[in-house]
């Protein structure tokens, strides 16, 4: 495993931010499981967790203006670096032009920061896209492995705390699960109101 700093890295016209290489999942389809980086990236694993002051200065390397929509994705949870991520949100949000925001979460920042953290995340991102992985319990926990025994339900808790702040909240599964468990995921994401993605698994 060839470790970088990668902090921040381009797909098309978008600016993905990798802050932490932590998780507290072990999902079975992880791309890390497979590769470095992503979408031809350099190595997304961290040499160390970037503080706040390398992540500002990476994010005012860059052209902000000239992107799509920016996204908290990398190697690891981003809300495992809270305090980080609300921070560096909240800088990008001062710059002028600062395009949309988006998340991209396993959904178990309330279990990682023992405290409700929706509404101080929903206030800064456009966008919180939630992976579900799975429409029921005992496959959810199959393949994301969690470190917490009660992450499905936290999972879907936090998604309904954020659809009630101004973002734009989705839950997501990848197109390689069976139909069964698209077809389960759907009447979950209905029985909590909360919009369901079906995204194409990138390996």
């Amino acid at each position: 495993m060839k470790k970088m700093m990668t902090i921040s890295y381009e797909v098309g016209d978008k600016l993905y931010m990798n802050i932490t290489n932590k998780c507290p999942c072990n999902c079975t389809f992880c791309i890390r499981n497979n590769a470095d980086g992503a979408y031809g990236s350099d190595s997304l694993w961290l040499e160390h967790d970037p503080d706040i002051d390398e992540i500002k200065a990476e994010i005012d390397k860059r052209d902000i203006e000239k992107y799509n929509e920016i996204i908290y994705c990398g190697y690891g949870e981003p809300t495992s670096r809270l305090n980080e991520l609300i921070a560096s949100a909240k800088h990008l949000k001062s710059i002028e032009n600062c395009p949309p925001l988006r998340l991209n979460t396993n959904g178990l920042s309330d279990l990682i920061n023992e405290r409700e953290t929706a509404n101080e995340i929903g206030e800064l991102f456009d966008v919180v896209s939630v992976s579900l992985n799975a429409g029921t319990e005992n496959e959810y926990m199959r393949v994301t492995r969690p470190k917490y025994s009660n992450a499905f339900e936290a999972m879907q808790k936090f998604a309904v705390d954020c659809s009630k702040t101004s973002a734009n909240v989705m839950m997501s599964v990848v197109d390689v699960i069976p139909e069964e468990e698209i077809e389960a995921a759907k009447r979950l994401c209905d029985n909590i109101n909360v919009k369901l993605r079906i995204r194409k698994y990138e390996s």
